[in-house]
């Protein structure tokens, strides 16, 4: 049957109508017939979510924040994968019992095959932006519906899904879809942004105010220029599509060297020509971890592309953290929990972080909780989140829960001991039903993760005193793996280097002495890695301009005197047989030492020295 199209419409969206319209018909739909209503659900629909986590943990922020924009207009938003299944939606009670009946919901499959002209289907058929307006879609059964889609983009340019705000006919507004366009920019914005942690990444506009916001373009290049991903904005302002970009040098683009930028980077926005001979602003970061410079950045990517491990980066050398790292590698994907033990500071969550990115959900999100830091009264909205006017003093918009924002990723609860009682049921019940229901809400919110947790405390000790279920502790104690402090490391030099390139220190990489690492080695570091590194971060910060050699007396004051309070007087007796002058000396300062209560500034007051020449002098 012939359809009408709206004479309203513009000639390009008239055309893309009825060339949907025809292909409904091939199809074997026609207008009277009763849509397909089957909607996938448990383990089928599970697996579907999972193949788009990163698309759906990017995408749940940014609809949530669309949906605060169009409340109250008898719509919904809707999320699907690129073939019209419905991941997920959300939007105003009145219309989504409306909705409901067209099998409108997660579950259920929005594609031209099955619905017809609609504008989630015919967005995928097109790849373009399209609005469907009442009796412009094929079915009848949806001619109460006026909807409008966007495709969402992966980093490489391929269909990742829809974004879709669908409402009531007599609703239409002609902002919603500029709404929804914008909506699914951030997406992708965000996809790029998760997909590429580290290289060069130029953020640019004609206009600087611009730099920033929704309108900037973003390019990401590898270290030999290569580029990995341009945004919309950056294939319109350089005037070419992602494919032709990607056969572009980075110095072909932007008439600057790679080497040349990265030195630019994190200063204020500076200008570039473009190829075309536009001049832009630009906003330059430079991300490669162990990196000082393009050649050491090279030489760091190398080295992780041939390792192509997170976890490989924590094997320098340290039998018990090869041997961690070897077990871990065993449960990668395959929904086992891991439970970390360690003190503080031992690098718990540098772990998780490391199985993150080894995981196969290393698209998605890393959420990582203190439930520590977190007080009593607050930590059940952290985790869950809350739904509008939940409580009193609650965000107008509500929010969204930890949970829910690790949806497709890795969880990380650190210090999960501390974990109140109460909220020990509530995020039992989210591990075996896999849903969060956020405080207030009406529905509840399919999750999917990997879970992590970590603490400092003997959870069996916690369980046997009443303080944690028992229950739950068979439920995140999958793998169990405990970090050494750093004092049984036997990587002290290869920890100590890893440190300072990263952290590139007193902006360069900086160089520590034996006799410094020989002090550190004797050191009982009760603070572990946190204290290590802020050891050497006050102490790069002593070198003058031109030195990047850290020594004995750019350590700084307060761990000179924990270290030589660590050795106690009787450490450093009088040699036996002649006293020599050394052996003398060595006496008195012990005697000293011991005479002022192991007070290292008070000793070297009373012998009349500096205290970085009484450090030297223990001889420790």
């Amino acid at each position: 049957m012939q359809h009408a199209i709206g004479a309203a419409l513009q000639p390009a969206q008239r055309e893309v109508i009825q060339h949907s319209h025809e292909r409904s018909a091939t199809f074997g739909l026609f207008e009277t017939m009763r849509p397909e209503y089957a909607v996938l659900s448990g383990t089928e629909f599970a697996v579907r979510l999972d193949e788009s986590r990163a698309l759906f943990a990017h995408a749940l922020p940014v609809m949530e924040t669309l949906y605060a924009q169009i409340a109250n207009t008898h719509s919904m938003i809707a999320l699907t994968d690129a073939s019209g299944l419905i991941l997920h939606s959300l939007g105003d009670d009145d219309f989504l019992a409306r909705a409901e009946k067209v099998a409108l919901r997660a579950g259920a499959v929005w594609s031209e095959e099955h619905q017809g002209t609609n504008a989630i289907g015919t967005t995928i058929a097109e790849r373009t932006a399209v609005t469907v307006h009442g009796d412009q879609h094929y079915l009848r059964a949806n001619h109460f519906l006026t909807c409008s889609s966007v495709p969402i983009l992966d980093p490489h340019g391929n269909l990742s899904g829809v974004l879709d705000v669908t409402g009531d006919r007599r609703g239409y507004h002609q902002h919603t879809m500029a709404l929804v366009k914008m909506s699914g920019q951030m997406i992708e914005n965000r996809l790029i942004a998760s997909a590429f942690g580290d290289g060069l990444r130029i953020r640019f506009h004609s206009r600087p105010e611009f730099i920033g916001t929704l309108m900037e373009g973003i390019a990401v290049f590898d270290l030999d220029g290569r580029l990995l991903c341009a945004n919309r904005s950056a294939q319109f302002q350089l005037g070419l599509e992602l494919g032709r970009l990607r056969l572009q040098t980075l110095e072909a683009l932007f008439g600057e060297r790679t080497d040349a930028l990265i030195a630019r980077s994190g200063d204020a926005a500076c200008r570039l020509e473009l190829h075309s001979g536009v001049v832009v602003f630009a906003q330059v970061d430079f991300h490669a971890r162990a990196a000082s410079n393009v050649a050491v950045a090279s030489n760091a990517l190398a080295v992780r592309e041939e390792a192509g491990s997170g976890l490989t980066e924590l094997c320098t050398g340290d039998a018990q953290m090869n041997d961690i790292v070897a077990r871990v590698r065993k449960v990668i994907g395959k929904n086992i929990p891991i439970l970390i033990g360690g003190e503080t500071g031992a690098g718990k969550e540098m772990l998780a972080r490391a199985i993150h990115r080894d995981s196969p959900r290393r698209a998605g999100p890393f959420v990582a909780v203190n439930c520590a830091s977190l007080p009593e009264t607050l930590i059940e909205s952290e985790l869950f989140g809350y739904a509008q006017g939940a409580f009193t003093g609650a965000a107008k918009r509500g929010a969204i829960g930890k949970i829910v924002q690790a949806n497709g990723g890795t969880l990380f609860l650190d210090e999960i001991g501390d974990m109140p009682l109460a909220m020990q049921s509530r995020l039992l019940r989210v591990l075996q039903e896999r849903v969060v229901e956020p405080l207030g809400a009406a529905r509840a919110v399919p999750v999917d993760f990997t879970l992590i947790c970590a603490s400092n405390r003997k959870l069996r000790e916690r369980v046997a005193q009443g303080e944690f279920r028992e229950d739950l502790y068979y439920r995140v104690n999958g793998l169990t793996v405990t970090l050494p402090p750093l004092a049984q490391r036997t990587d002290l030099r290869a920890v100590v280097d890893k440190i300072l390139r990263a952290e590139r220190f007193a902006g360069r990489v900086v160089s520590i002495d034996d006799e410094v690492l020989a002090l550190f080695a004797r050191h009982p570091w009760p603070g572990n890695f946190r204290q290590l590194s802020n050891v050497l971060r006050t102490a790069s910060a002593m070198l003058d301009d031109h030195d990047a050699h850290i020594r004995v007396e750019h350590l700084p004051h307060d761990f000179v005197d924990e270290l030589c309070d660590a050795v106690q007087p009787e450490d450093t007796p009088p040699r036996a047989g002649a006293a020599s002058l050394a052996d003398i000396e060595a006496s008195a300062v012990a005697a000293a030492l011991k005479a002022n209560d192991g007070n290292v500034s008070a000793t070297a007051r009373a012998l009349g020295i500096s205290r970085t020449t009484l450090y030297r002098k223990l001889r420790i």
